[in-house]
């Protein structure tokens, strides 16, 4: 069995932060805006790993890529991988794998983020691996490489989970993991935290570790980055940029397969007949690598070995709060979604509920399909936290499904011919879902009874953003309705 190394972190270091990589006895400060700290810092690294978080290669039947975080003492990267069987001692046979660590610094002090790269790997094998602190190893954590072929899988898709990590957004990961038994992967649609003056930027990463808890080391992570995942950076001029958040690219061992112009947040990974591609949206509106990771869309979706594609980004090319569209977006990924047939298209920023299978709306959508026409691709937003955004006046015609107030997440089914979505309420209760059915070189959707909950709306004059709730505006729980109106 070959173990590769981690690759080298200078270029995801520069690009988040700084022309070059900084000396190892130079820590990169993670510090964020001013405010209020967790109190006795439970946040610190200590002598054992935190923050394990485990990523597939872009080959996950051959390699997986862990990350996790120690205090200074521990010094060297180390971990040990072997093939997991039911007999206790199995440690017996691991090898050692070592790799990259970086020095950095916050509001917790300092701390050490390490990477490890497992490469050729069997596949469809259960393996164990365990990560080195300064007081000794992790406990023992297992993964299952993917099938080499199309072979059938479950995963989860979140929506924003962002603010409130802990206290509320956990309530819908740990039901999803739950509810879904045994997760191939877990991919998150950006804004996984705030990043802003809510709340120590270390504060929010751990607890959105401590959310997922043991499951981020077990089950591969496809995170994509939000406009949260970025800060505002002032420049000497006055102007504002953004910079991609410092905690990022150590937070996460990617597979470093991306686009050019944003090597940090783009990637691809394939996995057992689907080809899963990120994109980042805040970069290509606003950082200028809109034309790079078109051309790179194209490339990664025209060579797809696979029967299905779906993409995960951030900003929603149809959105379910905004008075208008993505336009940027929309123009430059719409028609490469529909001229490679892409089947899915998961996407957050939204912080409402909405699947859209027509632009031109749901009647318009079920009087094509009834005609016998294919199903182009479904687009959805979906929000695991507790931030809410009001619907907007199309949402009762456009999209086939909708929601506002209500925090929700997905469990999707992968099998050679049919990929099944439901999309749960953080309750567990079925909200709305469908079926693609591949025929005859496209999809034909089919629906759920009509036997699913009312739709999820809040009653009232909409609650304007920064001004005082209204008192009569109550949600669909009979609650007052926390959904803000984008302007």
């Amino acid at each position: 069995m070959k173990l590769g190394l981690a690759p080298v972190l200078a270029a995801a270091l520069a690009a988040a932060g700084g022309a070059q990589n900084p000396p190892v006895d130079v820590p990169i400060d993670l510090g964020g805006e001013a405010a209020p700290a967790a109190p006795g810092q439970p946040y610190a690294a200590r002598n054992l790993p935190d923050r394990i978080i485990l990523s597939p290669g872009s080959d996950p039947a051959t390699e997986m890529r862990v990350s996790w975080r120690t205090d200074m003492a521990a010094g060297e990267t180390l971990a040990e991988l072997a093939e997991l069987v039911p007999a206790p001692n199995f440690g017996l046979r691991a090898q050692q794998v070592s790799g990259d660590n970086v020095s950095t610094l916050s509001e917790n002090g300092t701390a050490l983020y390490h990477k490890v790269r497992f490469a050729g790997l069997k596949p469809g094998t259960a393996y164990a691996y365990r990560v080195k602190g300064s007081a000794g190893f992790s406990e023992w954590h297992q993964f299952r490489t993917a099938s080499a072929g199309t072979a059938p899988f479950r995963f989860i898709y979140m929506g924003d989970t962002q603010n409130r990590i802990l206290d509320i957004g956990s309530i819908g990961w740990r039901r999803a993991l739950l509810q879904a038994g045994n997760p191939a992967l877990m991919a998150h649609a950006g804004d996984l935290v705030a990043s802003r003056d809510d709340m120590t930027h270390d504060d929010e990463w751990g607890e959105w570790t401590a959310t997922g808890g043991w499951a981020l080391a077990t089950v591969p992570q496809l995170p994509a980055a939000g406009n949260h995942e970025y800060v505002d950076v002032v420049q000497p001029d006055g102007s504002e940029t953004r910079q991609l958040g410092k905690h990022w690219p150590v937070m996460f061992n990617l597979p470093g397969n991306g686009a050019e112009a944003a090597p940090l947040t783009t990637y691809f990974a394939d996995y057992q007949g689907v080809r899963f591609v990120v994109l980042d949206g805040t970069s290509a509106l606003d950082l200028g690598s809109l034309e790079s990771q078109t051309a790179w869309l194209d490339a990664r979706l025209a060579e797809a070995p696979g029967p299905w594609k779906i993409v995960l980004f951030h900003q929603p090319i149809f959105t379910c709060a905004r008075p208008g569209d993505t336009p940027v977006l929309k123009a430059a990924w719409k028609p490469l979604f529909e001229k490679h047939k892409v089947d899915l298209v998961l996407q957050g920023h939204d912080h409402c509920y909405g699947r859209l299978t027509a632009e031109a709306g749901r009647d318009a959508g079920i009087e094509a399909r009834a005609g016998g026409a294919m199903q182009g691709p479904v687009y959805m937003v979906s929000v695991a936290g507790a931030k809410m955004y009001g619907l907007n006046d199309r949402a009762d015609t456009q999209p086939d499904r909708a929601a506002e107030d209500t925090s929700l997440f997905q469990v999707i089914d992968i099998a050679p011919g049919r990929l099944s979505l439901r999309a749960y309420l953080n309750t567990g209760v079925l909200y709305d879902g469908f079926d693609l059915v591949k025929a005859g070189g496209g999809n034909r959707l089919e629906e759920l009874p009509d036997d699913l909950p009312a739709m999820r709306r809040c009653s009232g004059p909409p609650q304007l953003i920064d001004q005082p709730m209204p008192s009569d505006r109550l949600g669909p729980d009979g609650l007052p309705c926390t959904a803000e109106v984008k302007d």
